[in-house]
């Protein structure tokens, strides 16, 4: 979506700045919410901070995190890859969601459903695509890192988007069809039942409501998609942080 913007600036204008005299502009800027064929455009996140900053701790709060999602939280904590932003940690092994603040404090966490198809990339081309033509083998949850926004579906309903491009977003449960359970699949405690979706990532309703909207819905975040088929660093510039400053850390 194109914005064309025309800045014209009055002869007597021109003058006056010759002359000496100090003159403020001021330009209004539109912020336009995807609508179904914008692109979301990535903000500049701030630098990581130096290697000699502080570590900031990630208090789990008792959670059973896995190795890779642990290995991701305590990186994005202590590189800042985050900039100033919050961030969720989408672990696809365990169909699990971790919501974090902008500091790397983790708010909640949450069982997930996930695409229905094993992958780590989505088909070119399918966001495009009606929803009735992607096949059972290309209903994937892409991995990687992403800059969400908040939105809305071609539905009219309140979403936050994963991948645009690829109409992947993070969305309240929809239990339309009886025969797929999603309710029952959300509930169980086998990771594998929780995939049952075309790619996007599905969360109970009162998560949604006091988790992912305030924080995750309230503007730009960055979404960490943990790949299934591929290594860890294979998708992220992740490194081990050592269990000296973790502990340090969690001293202070």
């Amino acid at each position: 979506m194109n914005h064309r913007f025309d800045w014209r600036v009055h002869r007597d204008v021109i003058s006056g700045l010759k002359q000496g005299c100090l003159i403020g502009l001021a330009i209004a800027v539109m912020t336009i919410q995807p609508t179904g064929s914008a692109r979301l455009a990535t903000p500049t996140l701030a630098p990581p901070a130096p290697a000699a900053a502080a570590h900031r701790a990630v208090d789990w709060r008792g959670s059973a995190a896995t190795d890779d999602a642990r290995t991701i939280a305590e990186w994005v904590a202590d590189s800042r890859d985050n900039g100033s932003l919050p961030f969720a940690i989408l672990d696809k092994r365990d169909a699990r969601v971790y919501v974090f603040d902008s500091e790397a404090r983790l708010i909640a966490a949450s069982p997930v459903l996930l695409g229905a198809a094993p992958g780590d990339d989505s088909v070119a081309g399918i966001g495009q695509r009606p929803i009735s033509q992607v096949r059972p083998e290309e209903r994937t949850t892409p991995a990687g890192r992403f800059i969400s926004a908040p939105g809305r579906n071609a539905s009219g309903e309140d979403v936050v988007w994963v991948d645009y491009d690829n109409a992947v977003s993070m969305h309240r449960v929809r239990p339309v069809d009886p025969k797929e359970r999603r309710l029952e699949r959300l509930a169980s405690p086998d990771p594998a039942q929780r995939r049952i979706s075309y790619g996007c990532i599905n969360v109970p309703v009162a998560f949604f409501d006091s988790v992912v909207q305030p924080v995750l819905a309230s503007g730009r975040a960055v979404v960490y998609v943990l790949p299934e088929t591929r290594p860890l660093q294979q998708t992220f510039a992740a490194y081990a942080v050592s269990e000296t400053r973790i502990s340090a850390a969690n001293s202070r």
